[in-house]
């Protein structure tokens, strides 16, 4: 592994995928990593101050900006269906840090007046459950729906005003 090798490997990551500071540095360091379980005369420690040098001039040149991912990570996640905590986590193990979590949180709340009550129908419109199910339920199918929003991160106030109405209507209204 040499040093244009690791800056040809997260230049084609780059290329692929969008990502965070400390993400990238996570790719590369595994790479350093595999090469230094094959050539064990490998210096783990100079090619981490190589990683530290690429990742602060990618960030300069804004190849590299955390902010922007988060908030487009942030408002595909929840127009896909994921409730604020399932986003806030996911960005989390993405390596940002809480105040650029905060700050792409905030900005879906100004895009929309309830970000999770929009996502919690997106998701229950994939799911088919909700005012979006094609056929009744009973009791127990009332809480297998209730159960499936809980575990996608929704609050029970939310979950229990989507699975009780029979129009989207009702849910935007009820609020």
């Amino acid at each position: 592994m040499t040093p244009a090798r690791l800056e040809n490997i997260a230049l084609h990551y780059l290329d692929r995928y969008s990502t965070s500071a400390e993400n990238l540095r996570r790719v590369l360091a595994r790479r350093v990593w595999k090469t230094a379980y094959h050539h064990p005369d490998t210096d783990i420690e100079e090619y981490a101050s190589l990683i530290d040098d690429l990742i602060r001039r990618y960030q300069e040149c804004h190849l590299l900006d955390d902010p922007a991912y988060a908030r487009a990570q942030a408002t595909s996640q929840n127009r896909r269906g994921k409730s604020i905590r399932a986003i806030r986590a996911a960005l989390a193990t993405k390596g940002l840090t809480a105040p650029v979590i905060d700050d792409a949180v905030a900005i879906l709340g100004e895009e929309d007046a309830d970000p999770d009550l929009a996502a919690a129908l997106a998701h229950a419109r994939r799911r088919r459950i909700g005012p979006y199910r094609t056929r009744d339920i009973d009791d127990k199918g009332r809480e297998k729906e209730l159960a499936a929003l809980a575990r996608a991160g929704f609050s029970y106030g939310i979950a229990r005003r989507i699975v009780a109405a029979n129009t989207v209507e009702e849910i935007e209204n009820d609020g």
